[in-house]
């Protein structure tokens, strides 16, 4: 059964668990399908209402976004764990094996892809959400609010996930590509995703 297949129950009893998947990828992918889910229930708590008739084909065409999103992002929940799993098997090779450093340079790369995805994902979601809280209903704010929050958290939660890893790299201008990229990604969607929270906020206490 895939993870996401599973009951929240069962889903964190395993994040809970010695088993080294699921673990922070997998539950970054997962919060941030759920901030972006929340952007979409913006967009579908504005269409159809008169008040917002002037946005209603630029709201259908984020929610459209936002469901790609929140696909790709669940994908990532699995889609992490598959790609640490060759990373946890060049754990277990001897340190005296004259192939190991091969092996553990490949599998730290490719245990690095899954969260960089998720930055890259979960930094779109910050963007459509924020159009989501400029445009769509003022009573579900709030929701966009939230959302973007999520997929800040994901992204930092993710990139956690990339710098363990870039840190056992030998190919070191491997590893500082990756980490240049998500720096440079953490830099502008923390921001953007602080200012929306703000603004929601500053709307909803004003």
């Amino acid at each position: 059964m895939k993870m996401i297949e599973k009951t929240v129950t069962a889903f964190t009893e395993e994040l809970a668990s010695p088993a080294p998947v699921p673990g922070g990828g997998g539950a970054s992918a997962l919060a941030g399908a759920i901030g972006i889910s929340l952007g979409d229930m913006v967009g579908e708590l504005t269409t159809g209402k008169k008040k917002y008739a002037d946005v209603e084909e630029d709201i259908r065409s984020l929610m459209e976004r936002a469901q790609a999103l929140r696909v790709r992002l669940l994908e990532f929940v699995d889609g992490d764990a598959e790609a640490f799993a060759p990373l946890a098997k060049a754990y277990g090779i001897p340190k005296d094996d004259p192939g190991r450093d091969a092996v553990m340079e490949s599998a730290l790369q490719t245990a690095c892809s899954v969260p960089m995805d998720i930055l890259r994902t979960c930094a779109e979601a910050i963007d459509i959400i924020g159009e989501f809280a400029a445009k769509g209903s003022r009573l579900a704010v709030s929701d966009a609010g939230c959302g973007a929050i999520l997929c800040k958290s994901a992204m930092q939660a993710a990139s956690l996930n990339i710098y363990i890893n870039t840190k056992s790299m030998k190919d070191r201008a491997c590893a500082q590509a990756l980490e240049a990229e998500a720096d440079a990604l953490l830099a502008d969607y923390t921001a953007k995703a602080d200012d929306i929270y703000k603004s929601v906020l500053t709307g909803i206490r004003s």
